[in-house]
């Protein structure tokens, strides 16, 4: 089969500061080892700005726990020593993929303005599909509805999008297409670390 081919649309480095753990093992799985010759703990964890799945070695003495926000930015990082880098969907572990909804939810959940700002400033991708239409539920009917409420007045929440369209539950469509990058081999990604996401 032919793997799909994702074109990058900017160049600028761009960079995870902060990851959620997804899971902690206690030593490193033969893949990592066979790469690195490293034997000892390791993390897998999330990105919280482009969703980036990572494997990071923790400081010597520390204990991580799951679902917590460790620093893994340019700089001193109090608990990860080192990031081994970046990881599939199918790399993860059992527990890993267990975590990853919730994790994924809190992450949508604490940044709700910036997609928020996803449903106000979203264009089209062709001539044919808008990129709103990615997200599950939403079809050119309530497409409209969309565009023609955010021309009104730019949506303030969640809250807002859903009282003012026909659009159930805006979070959860955002976390459900956010899980879609992350485990499928999807033609466009708007949240996912295959390029700089749009939002």
């Amino acid at each position: 089969m032919q793997r799909r081919i994702r074109k990058d649309v900017s160049r600028t480095p761009y960079y995870e500061e902060y990851a959620y753990i997804l899971d902690v093992l206690p030593f490193a799985p033969p893949r990592v080892v066979s790469r690195t010759r490293w034997q000892g703990p390791v993390a897998q964890a999330i990105g919280e700005d482009y969703f980036t799945l990572l494997e990071l070695i923790p400081r010597p003495g520390v204990s991580l726990e799951i679902g917590e926000r460790v620093f893994i930015g340019k700089g001193r990082r109090d608990k990860v020593s080192k990031i081994l880098g970046r990881i599939s969907y199918d790399d993860l572990t059992a527990t890993a993929k267990d975590e990853l909804r919730r994790i994924v939810e809190m992450i949508v959940e604490k940044h709700e303005e910036r997609f928020v700002k996803f449903f106000n400033e979203a264009q089209p991708l062709t001539t044919r599909l808008h990129s709103l239409e990615l997200l599950r539920g939403v079809g050119k009917k309530l497409l409209w509805d969309i565009l023609k409420e955010r021309e009104k007045k730019p949506f303030e929440s969640f809250d807002d999008i859903k009282a003012r369209t026909r659009l159930s539950d805006p979070k959860k469509a955002i976390v459900e297409r956010i899980l879609e990058e992350l485990t499928g081999n999807e033609k466009y990604y708007l949240f996912v670390r295959w390029r700089r996401p749009s939002f």
